[in-house]
């Protein structure tokens, strides 16, 4: 089973694998994660808030950012984007490591790119309160609109050297020695990973916390507290969550009956379902998928 939470960005240039997604409270544009999906990729992440307030939440961080202010986001960092006011609005720009190496065994690759990406570096917050934060600002403000123009000649190395740019400006002004979080919590995001990981495989079945536990090989206490202090929820809560969402998405692209759909997400007692649901979306899946039609 394809393991959802880690997410394979699908580029509409494969030749040149490099995204920018904007995302709204009603859609992401290409199609890739929205608003309040938690998730992780091998592509750095730099994302510019254009409006209102979002809070991102990165390895059970949680940073407050309004329009004017971005955040990076390292390759394989657990993260999820919430809206704070309604007309939250931002793009997220997504590429590979490699661009910024030129090509393989570089000098820029071996001292400028694989030590800060292989790195305890998660995420900085960008905020326009010095020259060279505004700088980046700028390049992501510049790269935006060169995502909303039709592609030209020369366009794609436009784009890369804006990029490097980007990167340049934020290594110079950024020490590891700085930036780099400790050890225990990049244990405790892998950790993370791989229950959360093991839910969205098999949340379908009858998952024990013992079961959940055992993907990362924790005690249930052990496993309860690392969830409450990263996702700031339980196990059990995530999992009924998740279920749920996939219900939606069955209830949108299927006529399956509701009791159908309760047992393909994994509840067993269809009023168990309901009940959940409905505190989820405050409507039943019956009138959820009504409004949906």
């Amino acid at each position: 089973m394809v393991n959802k939470l880690h997410e394979i960005n699908h580029y509409p240039d494969t030749s040149f694998p490099y995204a920018m997604y904007t995302v709204t409270s009603l859609n992401c544009i290409p199609e890739g994660r929205g608003f309040n999906e938690l998730h992780w990729h091998e592509e750095l992440q730099f994302t510019l808030v254009t409006e209102g307030k979002i809070v991102m939440q990165v390895n059970g961080v949680t940073h407050e950012l309004e329009a004017g202010h971005a955040i990076f986001i390292n390759k394989g960092v657990l993260h999820v984007s919430k809206q704070v006011t309604k007309n939250s609005e931002y793009v997220s720009f997504n590429f590979p490591e490699k661009l910024l190496s030129f090509y393989s065994d570089s000098h820029m690759e071996k001292n400028y790119v694989l030590p800060y990406t292989n790195s305890l570096f998660l995420s900085l917050i960008i905020r326009p309160e010095t020259e060279w934060q505004s700088t980046m600002l700028g390049i992501l403000l510049s790269l935006k609109d060169k995502f909303n123009v039709k592609k030209y000649w020369g366009w794609e190395y436009e784009v890369s050297i804006m990029t490097v740019q980007l990167w340049l400006t934020m290594i110079r002004n950024n020490s590891l020695a700085t930036v780099e979080s400790p050890k225990h919590i990049k244990q405790q995001q892998e950790r993370i990973q791989l229950m959360i990981s093991y839910i969205h495989q098999n949340y379908v079945y009858n998952l024990s916390l013992q079961e959940i536990a055992d993907a990362a090989h924790l005690s249930v206490s052990e496993c309860t507290r690392s969830f409450k202090k990263t996702l700031h929820t339980t196990p059990y809560d995530y999992l009924i969550k998740y279920r749920i969402k996939k219900s939606a998405e069955l209830l949108n692209a299927t006529e399956f009956t509701i009791t159908e759909v309760a047992s393909r997400v994994g509840f067993n007692h269809v009023n168990h379902f309901i009940q959940s649901f409905k505190k989820h979306y405050n409507r039943t899946p019956k009138e959820y998928r009504r409004l949906k039609k």
